[in-house]
């Protein structure tokens, strides 16, 4: 089969290798319908995380199930499903606390950019659908996988509740997702910080009700300027640089909450400027399977449609491109088609 393998920065192939085959009896092997690249994969494209050795990657998937272990109930081949990034039994108490990405069981679900993906735990990871959807859903469905589930997470720790203000940090696709979830959660106030027209645009359309270009002390201080001074409600974390997150911080208002998913890379929190603050943080890899039910459903409905942060479709023997364009930041997000 055909799958997307990273060799060293900036190094992206598409290379044939062995196709999976059940490993475990919960296991469930997906023809992949369609896959992308997401923000994180870039962390090992740019050198900031290390590649070692060649590596297949990609962690967003959907797709129809072609074969199930012996110990597999729920799951049946010929369903289209969709998963987490992380697979999880669902049925522990820490998954039905809802933190599915902490399960003790949890299997990290890579190499995704593929024509075919083992998916482990598939009873506790996947969610089929009834029939096929329509190709106009595909994108917003794939969007669940990670991104759009992600956004929804950074909402939900940050606790958007219906009339409050929310502010968003990070203008790539879970920063966009966000935006939709801070909507759909009932904020009446949504401010998005971009630089980037497009961007903005689509920021816009997703519900933000202000941008703010500006960053760090100037950013923080726009934001105050727009909501009576004293900052929001709750702001979402989406980049994971230790700029975002003291933009995050000092941008909440005392009592507020932020809630973090961008994965931190040399993020240090100072301990006395936070117990000063009143401000809560909750945040970490977002438990995708926790709300993969009611998000489908809202995609199904037209509630909600997350996939237009895909402005890049590529063929998956053209992967190598849909990284570089995000990397160049001419593309907010590349789904591939295997």
């Amino acid at each position: 089969m055909r799958a997307t393998v990273i060799h060293a920065p900036g190094d992206i192939r598409v290379e044939n290798l062995p196709e999976p085959k059940i490993l475990a009896p919960t296991d469930a092997i997906i023809r992949t319908v369609a896959a992308c690249v997401c923000g994180s994969d870039l962390w090992d494209y740019r050198g900031i995380n290390e590649v070692a050795r060649p590596t297949p990657i990609g962690h967003e998937y959907v797709g129809v199930v072609e074969e199930t272990g012996a110990e597999v109930k729920d799951i049946k081949p010929g369903q289209f499903v969709i998963g987490s990034f992380f697979a999880s039994d669902n049925t522990c108490p820490i998954c039905r606390a809802g933190y599915q990405t902490s399960c003790p069981h949890r299997e990290f679900v890579g190499g995704c950019q593929a024509e075919y993906i083992r998916i482990p735990l598939a009873d506790g990871t996947l969610v089929a659908l009834d029939g096929l959807p329509d190709e106009k859903f595909v994108p917003s469905l794939l969007t669940l996988s990670d991104v759009m589930g992600t956004g929804w997470y950074a909402a939900v720790a940050a606790e958007v509740k219906p009339g409050s203000t929310a502010v968003v940090v990070g203008d790539g696709a879970v920063g966009l997702s966000a935006v939709i979830a801070a909507r759909e959660l009932g904020a009446e106030r949504i401010i998005a910080m971009s630089r980037h027209a497009s961007r903005q645009q689509l920021a816009t359309e997703f519900g933000a009700t202000d941008i703010v270009a500006e960053r760090g002390e100037d950013g923080v201080a726009h934001i105050k300027e727009l909501i009576g001074g004293i900052g929001a409600d709750s702001v979402l974390e989406c980049v994971g640089t230790q700029e975002s997150m003291r933009q995050a911080i000092q941008a909440t208002r005392p009592g507020g909450n932020v809630g973090f998913v961008g994965v931190p890379h040399d993020v240090a929190i100072d301990g006395q400027e936070l117990f000063f603050s009143h401000v809560a943080l909750r945040g970490g890899p977002a438990p995708v399977r926790r709300f993969l039910t009611d998000l489908v459903d809202r995609v199904l409905d037209g509630r909600i449609e997350p996939g237009k942060v895909f402005d890049l479709t590529l063929p998956l023997d053209e992967a190598a491109e849909g990284y570089r364009a995000m990397d160049e930041r001419s593309a907010i997000k590349t789904l591939l088609r295997p």
